[in-house]
């Protein structure tokens, strides 16, 4: 199992809509996600930044960001493109996070 880690920017203001929408998450999105291998995912926020930080544990090769083609990712990130900040394809800014410590 790896561990991913990425950071994405929300627009000021919109933390309770990003909580909500996420304790929302569609039934088919979760299930997409856990048979692409997340088993964990976890996302944080820093409030003097507008910073989100995502973490996931992942079996396979691949994360949520590696199903940028799937029909219910783009739907979901048209759905969040007014709350953060986004590429032209709709789909979140995201920068990956180098992990430089990890203690078991």
């Amino acid at each position: 199992m790896k561990r991913l880690a990425f950071k994405m920017k929300l627009n000021p203001g919109q933390k309770e809509a990003y909580a909500q929408r996420h304790n929302a998450i569609w039934p088919e999105l979760k299930e997409l996600l856990k048979d692409s291998g997340v088993s964990e995912y976890s996302i944080f926020f820093d409030e003097d930044t507008h910073t989100l930080f995502a973490f996931q544990k992942v079996t396979g090769e691949g994360g949520s960001q590696d199903l940028a083609e799937n029909p219910i990712v783009k739907k979901w990130w048209n759905f969040m493109s007014d709350i953060m900040e986004v590429n032209p394809d709709n789909s979140p800014v995201s920068i990956p996070l180098e992990e430089v410590f990890f203690m078991k």
